[in-house]
């Protein structure tokens, strides 16, 4: 074979090498970029879905019903927990690190005045029988804790009006920030799972609310107005604590007697039902 044919042949093998390496750094370079096109894909997707994540945890559910939005108020670092003084005249407080130490006398005698749009009621509180209760109630009260609050919630088909929200005059309100103990110590039903007491209930009592949960009162209230307050009694886990006089039950009957029918509470007063202070008697 002559020179210049081996020639070509190698020129054309060495042609051949170059433009196979030409098509593999091609391939190789469209290769990263489609695997660097798909991790771009997978990190956005995956930061969606985190972001979509911490907005889910970090948003609330919306009301059942539509409401209006309470008024927004600066954030108040929470108080620490200390007895007020007794006459009321400490500053308002709504918001505590903790639940209050015994501040009061669980031999003596207490009427809580609770002083509404509507009139007076007068509820002499069971402080031997609830001490831990009555000690919060009157904590609470002696900070202000329930002045120019709503009576929120009236629903006749169990005789009751509640109150005690200054966050948000509703049932979602956050409380002082603490919960007390259940007094007594409620037991679970064996079959339910559920917590029962020992309180009955019959118009003209002052008593705390609650959720499900054991040790889950704080400061929202319920005052039973009529017979229908009983059909409470297959539970009797909310605290009695206090009863009114003849006076005081014709107030609460008479504000019951302003019931409109609506929401997922059952109703609230055709008015606003406000009540401008509670004041504690100490004999």
């Amino acid at each position: 074979m002559s020179t210049a044919k081996r020639e070509r042949q190698r020129e054309n093998r060495r042609m051949r090498l170059a433009a196979d390496e030409a098509a593999a750094k091609q391939y190789a370079t469209r290769r990263r970029v489609k695997l660097i096109g798909i991790a771009a894909v997978v990190v956005a997707a995956a930061l969606a879905v985190l972001g979509f994540l911490q907005r889910d945890n970090s948003e609330p559910e919306p009301a059942a019903e539509p409401a209006a939005e309470p008024a927004v108020e600066p954030a108040v670092e929470p108080a620490a927990a200390a007895c007020p003084a007794v006459d009321g005249s400490s500053p308002r407080t709504i918001d505590f690190d903790s639940p209050h130490p015994m501040c009061i006398d669980p031999e003596a005698r207490y009427v809580a005045v609770f002083d509404t749009s509507e009139g007076e009621m007068r509820y002499e509180l069971t402080a031997s029988e609830t001490p831990l209760t009555v000690n919060n109630f009157v904590t609470l009260a002696r900070w202000g804790y329930y002045d120019d609050t709503l009576l929120f919630r009236t629903d006749p088909s169990i005789d009751i009006i509640q109150g005690g929200s200054p966050h948000t005059n509703d049932n979602r309100d956050p409380g002082p920030g603490y919960t007390i103990a259940d007094e007594p110590a409620f037991d679970a039903d064996p079959e339910t799972g559920g917590l029962t007491g020992p309180y009955r209930y019959q118009p003209g009592q002052l008593v705390m609310a609650r959720s499900a949960g054991p040790d889950s009162a704080s400061a929202q209230f319920f005052l039973t107005t009529g017979p229908n307050a009983s059909r409470l009694d297959g539970q009797g886990t909310y605290v009695v604590f206090g009863q009114t006089d003849d006076a005081g039950l014709a107030v609460a009957q008479s504000i019951i007697g302003l019931h409109e029918p609506g929401g997922s509470l059952g109703g609230a007063p055709s008015r606003d039902v406000t009540v401008h202070s509670v004041t504690i008697e100490e004999t």
